[in-house]
């Protein structure tokens, strides 16, 4: 994986923030059945930052809700994402981003699948299918420099 010297989108459009999640008192209540859903994906990688600039994806609308589904019957998540621009040479970081948080933060059981939105990169059936192949992420997330990189990208200041 390729990381330029600079930013390539110098200018990206800022979104606002989506609200945050209200907490009700069941949240904390163990012996309440909770399936996980959109929204809780959403919140594990909103906060995602980008690497080239320092905003996150959700500012940057790289995630939002529309790009996430959930099956608790099969224990699926998709999470689908959008460069910022069809050319952007962070896609495969970002998506590998993506899926390390959720591979870290959900309970095994889930198998996770990430992809660039259809016709949002020119180079998308080439990441689409590295990002979701076992052995190319696993290989990734051991070398040493590219797990640094990715875990500056998933740490958040509430981490």
């Amino acid at each position: 994986m390729e990381l330029s010297s600079g930013p390539q989108n110098l200018n990206p459009t800022i979104y606002e923030r989506t609200e945050d999640r209200i907490i009700q008192e069941s949240d904390y209540d163990n012996d309440v059945r909770d399936e996980i859903d959109r929204r809780e994906i959403f919140d594990l990688i909103r906060s995602i930052n980008d690497p080239e600039h320092p905003l996150t994806l959700e500012e940057l609308h790289v995630v939002d809700l529309d790009g996430i589904t959930i099956d608790n019957q099969t224990n699926t998540v998709q999470v689908q994402f959008r460069p910022t621009i069809p050319h952007c040479s962070m896609a495969t970081l970002i998506g590998l981003s993506i899926r390390a948080k959720l591979l870290y933060t959900l309970p095994t059981r889930y198998k996770v699948g990430v992809n660039i939105f259809e016709g949002a990169h020119i180079q998308e059936s080439q990441i689409n299918k590295q990002l979701n192949d076992k052995e190319r992420v696993t290989a990734a997330l051991e070398n040493q420099h590219l797990r640094a990189v990715v875990n500056r990208c998933i740490t958040t200041s509430e981490s």
